[in-house]
């Protein structure tokens, strides 16, 4: 049971916050649980890794592996399914901080269905943590080659009918008194991966006045398929269709808004409307704006 509690944490639990357990990503998503919607998920802890690395192989220990499992099955009664489809995100200790995001270094696979291929995410996620990419990204910011600690976040996947990155802060202008939300059709990879060109709305936070609502040609977007994701055409007829309306501008504008005041600086922010619902699944800082004077 000891090595249980170390192993895997839960959403929303007060051990799920420290970030050095569970790293930035998954610290934030914590944190905030209590008060946002957020797809319910576990955490495979720094810990696991550390001791598996200890052992000089990164093959799944047996314990961990039932761990895992178990873990899975109430995330499936929670969700209300036999197998749901999981996001398996990597969470590194130095991951989401103030100075450099780590955005896209590490691996994230979306509808991981059953337990067989979570384990398998879970050790991609683990392999990820000393990829070319990610060693090379920690030498241009001179941070650490060792002592490297990565968590892995299992979570219902969202069905997103739109995704979005919102920022609290205009990234481009550096202006504090505006929102700027990027959204596009169906699962985030395209809007973050930047595979589409997403409609662009500009809104001032002191009125929540939409200041300008550019409408982008969106030709791709990225779905679900059994086991995975696909990226394919947009239906001709929701190329030049706003992905948002008015009132869902408004509201990822309020939550950006609500979220930079909770945690004290400004945030990037990835969510998406499933159902008329509108689901938190990522807050860490903006890195490129330059500190007030």
């Amino acid at each position: 049971m000891k090595n249980e509690i170390l192993d895997i944490l839960w959403l929303g639990q007060p051990a799920c916050h420290d970030i050095s357990r569970v790293g930035g990503k998954v610290a934030n998503l914590s944190r905030l649980a209590a008060d946002h919607r957020i797809p319910p998920g576990f955490c495979l802890t720094t810990g696991a890794l550390d001791r598996v690395e200890a052992e000089g192989t990164l093959a799944f220990p047996a314990e961990l592996r039932d761990q895992l499992a178990r873990a899975y099955r109430d995330l499936a009664e929670r969700c209300g399914a036999d197998e749901p489809g999981v996001a398996v995100r990597s969470s590194a200790v130095d991951e989401d901080g103030r100075a450099a995001s780590f955005a896209g270094q590490y691996e994230t696979y979306l509808n991981i269905v059953g337990v067989e291929a979570v384990v398998e995410a879970v050790g991609r996620c683990w392999q990820s943590l000393r990829s070319p990419r990610a060693l090379e990204y920690r030498r241009r910011y001179g941070l650490p080659l060792d002592r490297l600690r990565l968590a892995v976040l299992v979570q219902r996947l969202v069905a997103s009918d739109v995704s979005a990155v919102v920022f609290s802060a205009n990234p481009v202008t550096r202006s504090r008194d505006e929102v700027v939300i990027n959204a596009s059709w169906g699962l985030g990879e395209s809007v973050v991966g930047g595979t589409v060109t997403p409609d662009t709305c500009i809104v001032r936070k002191a009125d929540l006045t939409v200041l300008s609502h550019q409408i982008a040609e969106k030709r791709r977007m990225t779905v679900s398929i059994p086991g995975g994701t696909r990226e394919v055409d947009v239906p001709r007829f929701l190329r030049a269709q706003p992905a948002l309306d008015d009132g869902q501008i408004v509201e990822m504008a309020r939550l950006a808004m609500a979220l930079e005041a909770k945690l004290g600086w400004p945030v990037d922010v990835e969510c998406a409307y499933h159902a008329g619902c509108l689901y938190l699944l990522q807050c860490r800082p903006i890195t490129t704006l330059v500190e007030p004077e």
